[in-house]
């Protein structure tokens, strides 16, 4: 039922616990709702919890599946919504997800809905079910959403939010929410388990070398002893045996139980090549010779990403020496961040088989003929394909290529992030996955299957307009 009322509140004697008692006090000289709860950290989570208790605003919290993050996530929102009346959201990366997992969940151990538990009826005056919304008696209120539709919150400025599944959520949520919680000294809670190298690895080793703004922590299984290790052994070989493949499985159990940033993403093409090379050292310094051409790879989005590599060769040695990337960007406008910007000697351009296609919004002009006026040549023009072509060429290149860690972190992420479709209806994985990574993958392998010339490398022929120059310099 949308908008239920529930029982008026009342005051419920006995002691509180230690948890409620200290996170009441952080708010001196207001006027408190009692809440009649009974839980306390488990003791992996009391250094968290004693943080949020000193008044800590920023946590970041990477750990194994089964910590217990939502658990404290849920109890912290709770104290502090009945100490200081506002709006608090508890975001997922989609709003099913929060009902699944919070909302409509049921502790397993008590039997009891999770925001019951936190939340109980005592305290609360109405639940509005659809919105998954809980009202408080002091006119605080808590709400389950999605990270992927934030800006649905619009004009709302909450006290304290809760990031569930980070590594799964769109980073643009928190460039939204940050400078509200900035003005309003709101704090903020982000809980997560690895999904390969990606916006929430990044972010948390930045936060971790800001340890007067940020708590970190990072805590795998082997820590807490959540599980015993029988447990943990049996856990990898279901895992394996679910996947059906050592390397697959291994992958996961070490991400989900170990929270290991770089093991490869279930389905991943390339993340083990890449944590080989990164072991043998091919993955750090690649600088830039002067004595070499920079041929480049694109794959190019028209509503998307697109993606350029650069790269160096010396004899059979590859070396990756840099990346770009944009969306929503003109050819003008890429060609002149991408190579203009760049104080690079040019050798060839390889650009995948559709670059020929003629397009209509450009008065017939293929993109070929485009990049050209534009001042791109030579371009390699590589043969229509199988992806899974290009994806073994990447696979044959990765051994013989150096990285340069800097400038080609980017790139260096889709790859890791480039990983196989899951089929549900199947439960066995199809061809490769359309996503945000797949663009600069694509790059990649474009190179990789058409660098030793099987494309036919030519000139455009330019065809002049009456409108504006379009040289990268114009």
């Amino acid at each position: 039922m949308t908008g239920e009322a529930e029982k008026a509140p009342r005051r419920k004697p006995g002691r509180p616990t230690k948890a409620e008692t200290e996170a009441r006090a952080l708010q001196p000289g207001e006027e408190l709702m009692e809440l009649p709860i009974k839980w306390e950290p488990r003791p992996y989570q009391v250094d968290l919890w004693e943080y949020l208790l000193r008044g800590g605003t920023r946590a970041d919290v990477v750990a194994h599946r089964r910590w217990g993050k939502d658990d404290v996530a849920l109890h912290w929102a709770a104290a502090q919504a009945a100490s200081k009346p506002g709006s608090y959201w508890h975001l997922l990366p989609e709003a099913e997800q929060g009902r699944k997992a919070i909302w409509s969940a049921v502790n397993p151990h008590t039997g009891v809905r999770r925001i019951d538990e936190a939340f109980p009826t005592e305290v609360r005056t109405r639940r509005n079910e659809s919105d998954m919304k809980l009202e408080l008696a002091n006119g605080a209120t808590w709400q389950v959403a999605g990270s992927d539709n934030y800006d649905a919150l619009m004009g709302s400025s909450p006290l304290g939010v809760v990031f569930s599944e980070w590594s799964l959520a769109k980073p643009e949520a928190w460039t939204y929410i940050r400078p509200i919680l900035a003005e309003n000294g709101g704090w903020a809670l982000f809980l997560w388990t690895p999904r390969g190298r990606g916006h929430a690895t990044r972010a948390f080793e930045s936060r971790v070398l800001r340890p007067g703004e940020w708590f970190t922590q990072k805590s795998p299984a082997t820590e807490t002893k959540v599980f015993s290790d029988e447990l943990l052994e049996r856990e990898r070989a279901e895992m394996i045996a679910e996947l059906g493949s050592v390397e697959e499985g291994e992958a996961r159990f070490a991400s989900e139980y170990m929270v290991d940033f770089d093991a490869a993403a279930p389905g991943a093409y390339y993340a083990s090549l890449l944590g080989e090379a990164e072991r043998a050292g091919r993955i750090g310094r690649a600088p830039y010779d002067p004595a070499l051409k920079v041929d480049t790879a694109w794959d190019l989005g028209i509503d998307d990403y697109t993606a350029v590599w650069f790269f160096q060769q010396a004899g059979r040695e590859v070396r990756a020496i840099d990346y770009f990337e944009t969306s929503g960007e003109g050819l003008q406008s890429v060609v002149r961040q991408a190579l203009a910007g760049r104080p690079y000697v040019y050798g060839t351009h390889h650009l995948p088989h559709d670059v020929m296609v003629r397009e209509l919004g450009a008065a017939g002009r293929s993109r070929f003929e485009t990049l050209g006026s534009l001042g791109v040549w030579p371009i390699s023009v590589g043969a229509a394909m199988d992806p899974e072509e290009r994806i073994n060429a990447g696979r044959l290149m990765i051994p013989m290529t150096w990285f340069d860690a800097e400038k080609c972190a980017g790139g260096l992420e889709r790859l890791r992030g480039y990983r196989k479709r899951w089929v549900k209806a199947t439960r066995s994985y199809g061809g490769p996955l359309h996503d945000h990574a797949s663009h600069g993958a694509d790059a990649f392998g474009e190179f990789a299957a058409n660098r030793h010339g099987a494309a036919v490398v030519k000139r455009p022929q330019v065809r002049r307009s009456t409108g504006a120059p379009l040289g990268w310099m114009g």
